[in-house]
């Protein structure tokens, strides 16, 4: 069987741009700027957004107005919002501003988890089974990241084995879903095949989706690989935008109009109309002050600047 007839015929993606994306970013975004972009998220057919974050101002300011942002965000029954939620106390935020989702995270590795939350992985993976309960008494959907499954920043390459002992670890704790994460982008396609063959004894496939950052060129090649063997569900941030401020040289994640693109000339359905994807990339490319590694947007962007400069000149001539 061919790989486009193993595809699957539809295909989620899930926008982090507002949360994984802008908590990297130098330039702190006014919070009617981030409503701005989401609603430009929006408007191109997206339908799950990670938003922004509860954890505590003082680790990522740039996401400190979490509840200023969520009340002025437009609610529809069709988009889902979604933002970290890394302890109890944040859960009670969270719960106060009308959340709909949380998402608690956590590392395979005892140095990025110690760097990234001072938990050792036993005490993140007790946290988050609490949050996760408190949140779906709340009434919330759960959602669950994984950290430096396919390597990390401090301990190198990481172990197949020691990934799927963790899973095993947080398979009851009651998330919809489990987000693996290549924090650092070092994932290769052989890899990832190993890694979604090993978690799927464990968890059914629709349960499992990527999450991967592009530090080295591979993002796309590892969702092929995802996509290939049944993955349905892939994290993204408009532009490119991205990275993790505990993880040294991890640049941003999966472009999501690189993903879309993609996805779309083999057929896959997203719901994602390419073009406004194209204006949300160029509005956060504006709204942070720097071009964005997309390279999609980047294509397309010169493409209308060309298009832009002929007609110019036509009218100059005429």
């Amino acid at each position: 069987m061919s790989l486009l007839g193993s595809a699957p015929k539809r295909v989620d993606v899930y926008e982090v741009g507002p949360r994984d994306g802008l908590q990297n970013e130098l330039r702190t975004l006014a919070t009617a700027d981030k409503a701005r972009l989401i609603e430009a998220l929006i408007n191109s057919g997206m339908k799950r957004i990670e938003v922004s974050s509860f954890v505590s101002p003082r680790w990522i300011p740039q996401l400190a107005d979490a509840e200023k942002l969520i009340a002025l965000l437009p609610r529809r029954d069709d988009v889902t919002f979604t933002a970290l939620v890394p302890n109890l106390k944040g859960l009670e935020r969270a719960k106060a501003a009308g959340l709909q989702e949380a998402a608690v995270f956590l590392s395979v590795t005892e140095s990025h988890s110690r760097k990234n939350i001072n938990k050792s992985v036993a005490e993140a993976i007790s946290t988050a089974r609490e949050v996760a309960e408190g949140a779906r008494k709340s009434g919330m959907k759960v959602r669950c990241y994984l950290s430096t499954v396919w390597g990390c920043p401090y301990e190198g390459l990481t172990p197949v084995g020691k990934v799927v002992e963790v899973v095993k670890q947080l398979a009851d704790i009651g998330f919809y879903q489990l987000s693996l994460g290549d924090t650092i982008g070092v994932g290769t396609p052989t890899q990832t095949a190993e890694l979604v063959t090993e978690i799927g004894k464990v968890l059914p496939l629709p349960q499992i989706a990527l999450h991967l950052h592009d530090t080295r060129g591979t993002a796309l090649a590892n969702a092929l690989i995802g996509l290939s063997m049944g993955i349905t569900t892939f994290d993204s941030s408009i532009g490119g935008l991205g990275g993790c401020p505990y993880a040294p040289g991890a640049a941003g994640n999966l472009a999501t109009e690189d993903l879309v693109y993609m996805l779309n000339g083999m057929g896959v359905q997203t719901g994602i109309d390419l073009n406004r994807l194209v204006e949300a990339g160029e509005l956060a490319q504006e709204l942070i002050g720097r071009k964005l590694s997309g390279k999609y947007l980047q294509a397309a962007l010169g493409e209308r600047e060309k298009q832009a400069s002929r007609a110019r000149n036509e009218r100059v001539v005429s």
